[in-house]
């Protein structure tokens, strides 16, 4: 059985974990309500990422380590733009690990789908010049022109970062974890 003072201090970790569950979850809708709330974003709740790891949740994963990337390390990225891009990343809207018509390149689907994520997401979304920098770039070195953007740069290292996470299985569970940034 724990001492009185591990139990507190575990029960004030979690409730500090959940306020900034509430505060990102905050964040996503203010920022990004329609983004979130679509019908195709809602359908990448279909198609698997990463491991066992959907495109949605991927896209809220690089989200909250963008975010977590840029105020840890005081980068000065707008947010707004940051979350937006982040979420908007992998829009392709397909099943990558399928020979499917909209997967026009399947084992090269590392090099073609950001162009994809960005056709889809700018019919879809009123983009800005940044947003479509994120999506267009963020795999970068594949997309051989890098970023313009230290926003494009933040999603593209958290890309990076949460798709290593999901593909050596480092997430147990199906919500974010607070504490791998």
């Amino acid at each position: 059985e724990l001492d009185p003072e591990t139990r507190k201090a575990i029960e004030a970790e979690a409730e500090e974990t959940e306020m900034k569950h509430k505060a990102f979850e905050h964040l996503l809708e203010e920022y990004a309500g329609d983004i979130l709330h679509s019908d195709n974003f809602q359908k990448s709740k279909l198609y698997i990422q990463h491991g066992d790891v959907s495109v949605f949740t991927h896209s809220i994963y690089v989200a909250r380590c963008a975010v977590m990337i840029n105020r840890k390390l005081h980068v000065g990225c707008d947010e707004k733009e940051l979350v937006r891009g982040a979420l908007l990343h992998d829009y392709f809207l397909y099943d990558w690990h399928h020979n499917t018509p909209e997967n026009i390149h399947p084992h090269l689907h590392g090099f073609y789908h950001p162009g994809i994520a960005l056709k889809n997401a700018d019919r879809d979304f009123d983009l800005t010049l940044l947003e479509k920098d994120i999506i267009k770039k963020h795999m970068w070195p594949l997309t051989v022109v890098p970023p313009r953007y230290r926003e494009a740069w933040v999603v593209t290292t958290a890309d990076k970062y949460s798709s290593f996470l999901e593909t050596v299985k480092l997430r147990k569970s199906g919500k974010a974890d607070f504490h791998y940034a």
